[in-house]
């Protein structure tokens, strides 16, 4: 059997479906699969050169400068001239004129479920993502989703045959474990400008995710608590716009200190050390089809303080804080009070937490996304 995937997602700065297909592919990697099967990665413009594969894995350049070409034409071409029994596309959608089976992963819906939530970069993606989406989820044979909430999802909005919608949980890297050592939490502190004690926000800034409430909640305790801050990592992407770091600025004059701070980026593996280092996540989302900084908080150690909504507590288990309304602030302000204070809560979350990531394991992701094209078979 050949599987053959798209692989161009590999290529430059990995978002989550990168990272989600590197996990795939370095467990298939070791996993003992079948002597017959084999994999056709089909790269657009570069090959990287960290994808490490033993020889069952080919990779093939199709040096094309198009993302829409490449999609649908150069990769579908390229399959159907390898004559690969599978087409794999792990995000969000496939060729559209391709006659051959096609395994889709969709790791939410958001644009379809809930288009008001989403963040449209232009109108084009407006009308496109939407539509080849759909198109992409009616072609596929195989479909996969992260949560049973999103597979939930995908039934509902595209009236999708039960039977080939499978949910196969994320899970969170080696790399984000207990680190105790302290040296290195304060140097990374430091590095960040956290002088003591701080909660954590980490990701993209979306009007679902609740930020100027989290901030207002925070600044509610901040008179009380003065030795902790708060650290928003992520780029604004609010849309509506929401003035983020103008609300940080009349907060901390308020205070009178640097209270909230705010970085776009994080360099290098600095992620895992900020969560080993913070005393709280807080992670706020009216819609999410995994929530994986969840996890990852929960692998280092650390309380979390979320909502009970959508994917996130197929992820958190009973091993968060929850908020009921993203939206009221005196809800999320005592939310985030008593998990700073409360130690013996604190100490249940964290040993809760690090029961809870037990369950997710990207061995078994790979496991039973390739059992899946394994045993669908090709008709």
């Amino acid at each position: 059997m050949k599987i053959g995937i798209n692989a161009h997602n590999l290529e430059g700065k990995r978002t989550g479906v990168g990272r989600y297909l590197v996990n795939l592919l370095d467990n298939w990697n070791q996993l003992d699969i079948p002597t017959d099967l084999e994999f056709i990665l089909y790269f657009k413009s570069e090959i990287p050169k960290d994808i490490d594969l033993s020889n069952k894995f080919q990779k093939k350049l199709l040096s094309i400068s198009s993302n829409a070409l490449f999609m649908h034409y150069g990769l579908p071409k390229a399959a159907k001239k390898d004559e690969v029994d599978w087409l794999f596309c792990p995000g969000y959608i496939a060729p559209i004129f391709y006659q051959g089976k096609i395994a889709l992963a969709l790791h939410d819906i958001i644009y379809q479920a809930h288009p008001e939530l989403y963040n449209w970069p232009s109108i084009w993606d407006k009308i496109l993502l939407k539509k080849f989406s759909k198109i992409s989820a009616k072609k596929a044979k195989i479909i996969f989703t992260p949560s049973e909430f999103s597979r939930q999802e995908v039934i509902k909005h595209y009236q999708t045959d039960p039977a080939k919608v499978f949910t196969t949980l994320l899970a969170t890297d080696d790399d984000f474990k207990l680190i105790n050592n302290q040296g290195e939490l304060d140097k990374i502190k430091g590095k960040y400008k956290v002088k003591n004690k701080f909660i954590l926000y980490i990701g993209s800034i979306f009007n679902r995710r609740h930020l100027p409430e989290t901030i207002k909640a925070f600044k509610k305790i901040a008179k009380e608590l003065t030795n902790y801050q708060f650290l928003i990592v992520g780029i604004n992407h609010t849309s509506p716009f929401i003035d983020i770091n103008g609300l940080i600025k009349q907060v901390n004059q308020k205070l009178n200190r640097e209270a909230v701070l705010h970085q776009d980026y994080l360099s290098g593996k600095d992620l895992v050390l900020l969560y080993n280092a913070a005393d709280s996540l807080i992670w706020l989302s009216d819609y999410e089809g995994f929530g994986l900084p969840v996890l990852e908080a929960m692998a280092c150690g650390t309380p979390v303080i979320t909502s009970p909504i959508a994917s996130i507590p197929e992820v958190a288990g009973d091993s968060a804080i929850y908020i009921q309304d993203n939206s009221n602030i005196n809800e999320i302000s005592e939310g985030i009070y008593k998990g700073l204070t409360d130690e013996n809560l604190r100490q249940d979350l964290i040993n809760k937490g690090l029961t809870q990531v037990q369950k997710f394991s990207w061995r078994k992701c790979a496991q039973q996304t390739l059992d899946a094209l394994l045993n669908c078979g090709v008709k």
